[in-house]
């Protein structure tokens, strides 16, 4: 991924209006997150620390995966991005 400057990150996504994750959900999204992180390295595609940290703050967050995806798509620019998501993409002037 891109340098992301994850204090500005983590005040867009406090300042999103969304639905955190309950306590049974949030354990859920970690052990899911913790899965999916091993099946990478296994893949010998293991996350930069940078990578790791988003994706701690995305928790720490309590942000719903199906969010998280499009925060993601906003934050690299993609097409399928959703362009009303008040993410600013990685590498945009503020």
């Amino acid at each position: 991924m891109t340098t992301i400057d994850l204090d500005t990150l983590r005040s867009e996504v406090r300042a999103l209006d969304y639905v955190r994750g309950s306590p049974t959900e949030d354990t859920m999204w970690r052990e899911d997150d913790e899965d999916a992180r091993a099946n990478l390295a296994i893949e010998g595609m293991a996350l930069t620390p940078e990578d790791d940290a988003l994706f701690d703050m995305m928790r720490d967050e309590r942000v719903p995966p199906a969010l998280a995806t499009q925060i993601l798509l906003r934050l690299l620019g993609h097409p399928d991005a959703d362009s009303a998501l008040a993410i600013t993409p990685a590498g945009a002037s503020c």
